[in-house]
């Protein structure tokens, strides 16, 4: 099957093409909880300083 397309490069980028743009059609109408569940990360850092306020201790850690 490889072979086939590596003789067709033409035809194997009108296939590639095609499914592109049945997919840019097909994601609108999908419904919204077939989307995949993305959670972004989140780092939190907990750091005391003795007699600093917020902005000496944000320069000090970054």
């Amino acid at each position: 099957m490889a072979r086939f397309f590596i003789d067709r490069p033409v035809f194997a980028m009108v296939i590639a093409i095609v499914i592109i743009i049945l997919g840019c059609v097909v994601i609108p109408t999908l419904p919204i909880a077939t989307y995949p569940q993305v959670v972004p990360p989140v780092v939190q850092i907990t750091a005391v300083y003795q007699g600093g306020n917020a902005s000496d201790l944000e320069k000090t850690v970054s």
